[in-house]
């Protein structure tokens, strides 16, 4: 389908839309820091446990999460950064040049819903810190049974909404104050706890060597069996794991939103800050946590929330830990949903869509069941992007390589690009095809699935276009 409308008048086009002037692009302490706030979330606590309850071995943990988070952080310096730094748009705008109108606004749709509702979750899992220190009680339906919850998220939640109104400066000043202080927090934590272990596992609260740290961790914590006494993960899964948990932001490319700002492409090493401190030393942190927690309270670590192990390991400030690292994480993502609210509504701008978008955000958090099934929302939803992120890949960075046009179906005017749309749809049949097959890990699907939307979307690219010149329209 071609396009008979005139050109955009760029004067009517908002400054998200149009690429990153030279003048705001930032430095490197700025992506440290908004990674490493935005990844210390109050979620670090359901991840760390859910090692302990999926029954990781130590060695496992310590070499599994180190290794995927590297591989992530590779991702996100490989294949986002370069895409993000040359274009200096967000995906949700670069879209539009690639595959067209209509594949575009389905797609910023998804990532709405996707990011809403992870924002939500950010926020529901800070409301119980708030709730553990006023003695509300715990939210265990799908919705909310007490009005003083309810009040709680809506006080919670405005914060978010209003860092994120402010845009991407105020996202990263705000993690970059707070990630120093979490990090120190997250620190104390096992130290705390790390007595009540020792006791309980070799009989006095110190540790004499390296031994017997591995010892305590590899008897109370991650024992390489699951609750019920069945084997646990193994290291390819922790691996698998911990690299998969952030597709959707780096192989599916999203944090271009982020990423356009930088200064130069190797920023993109920055994302350690968030994958070595966040999703290496705070989820092991967290596991050690909760398990000196269920010692304590003489309960089994999976009938723990957030707020009960930030408390017992550092008191009111392991609640305030809660709040701030819920907070710095629902910024983010809450900033991302109203970026692509405003590619869908272009006459819009994204203080208004962020707004907007934020309302529905804090609505949605006060149902806990968002809390409780972010774990596989996040998985699912990284399937689901991976392919976007394919065909954007291949058209920008495979095309010019093997003589293909880039922006070939831009340059032909076409709203719909049935390529896109198809390779997408062919890409979500693969991937989730293999997960009902279950020909291997889940944390892995992602992998085949990037690589096979490539192939799919460069093969029909050159049946509709792609192959051709179009010296006119370069020029």
């Amino acid at each position: 389908m071609k396009s008979t409308s005139s050109d955009i008048d760029i004067s009517q086009v908002s400054d998200e839309q149009l690429p990153v002037a030279k003048h705001k692009l930032k430095g490197w302490k700025h992506f440290m820091g908004l990674y490493a706030g935005e990844h210390v979330a109050a979620t670090e606590f359901v991840f760390g446990a859910t090692f302990v309850a999926l029954g990781a071995t130590m060695t496992d943990i310590l070499l599994g999460l180190l290794i995927g988070n590297l591989l992530a952080v590779l991702s996100w310096t490989l294949i986002t950064t370069p895409i993000a730094v040359d274009t200096r748009l967000s995906l949700y705008s670069y879209l539009q040049k690639i595959a067209g109108d209509s594949m575009t606004k389905l797609y910023n749709w998804a990532n709405v819903i996707i990011f809403t509702v992870i924002s939500a979750a950010m926020i529901t899992v800070s409301a119980t810190a708030v709730r553990f220190a006023l003695n509300i009680p715990a939210q265990l339906n799908w919705y909310p049974t007490n009005l003083a919850f309810v009040a709680v998220v809506l006080a919670v939640g405005v914060i978010v909404v209003f860092v994120a109104m402010y845009g991407f400066n105020a996202v990263s000043n705000f993690s970059r104050i707070c990630a120093p202080w979490l990090f120190t927090m997250f620190i104390c934590g096992p130290l705390i706890l790390m007595p009540a272990l020792a006791e309980s596992v070799i009989g006095q609260t110190f540790l004499t060597s390296w031994n017997d740290f591995i010892h305590i961790g590899s008897t109370s914590v991650w024992t390489g069996f699951t609750q019920s006494g069945e084997p646990g993960i193994g290291l390819l899964e922790v691996i698998g794991f911990s690299w998969a948990a952030n597709t959707i932001t780096h192989f599916g490319l999203i944090d271009m939103a982020l990423l356009r700002f930088a200064k130069r492409k190797r920023y993109g090493l920055c994302t350690s800050a968030g994958m070595l401190f966040g999703h290496y030393i705070a989820w092991i942190s967290a596991g050690i946590m909760g398990a000196g927690t269920a010692v304590i309270v003489q309960k089994s670590i999976g009938e723990l929330d957030p707020g009960d192990v930030a408390f017992h390991a550092l008191g009111l400030s392991g609640l305030v830990i809660v709040i701030v690292a819920g907070w710095t994480t629902a910024n983010a993502n809450l900033y991302r949903a109203g970026l692509a609210a405003q590619a869908i509504f272009k006459d819009k701008s994204r203080t208004t869509t962020t707004a907007v978008v934020g309302m529905v955000t804090v609505a949605i958090a006060c149902f806990p069941f968002v809390f409780t099934k972010l774990l596989p929302l996040l998985t699912y939803a990284g399937l689901l992007v991976v392919p976007v992120g394919a065909i954007v890949f291949a058209e920008h960075m495979i095309f010019p390589r093997i003589g293909f046009t880039r922006y070939w179906a831009h340059y032909q005017s076409l709203t719909h690009s049935t390529p896109a749309v198809a390779s997408w749809g062919l890409g979500l049949v693969f991937g989730f095809g293999l997960n009902v097959l279950d020909v291997m890990s889940f944390y892995y699907l992602f992998i085949p699935t990037w690589f096979f939307t490539i192939a799919v979307y460069t093969a029909l690219a050159a049946k509709y276009g792609a192959k051709q010149a179009y010296p006119e329209q370069e020029a």
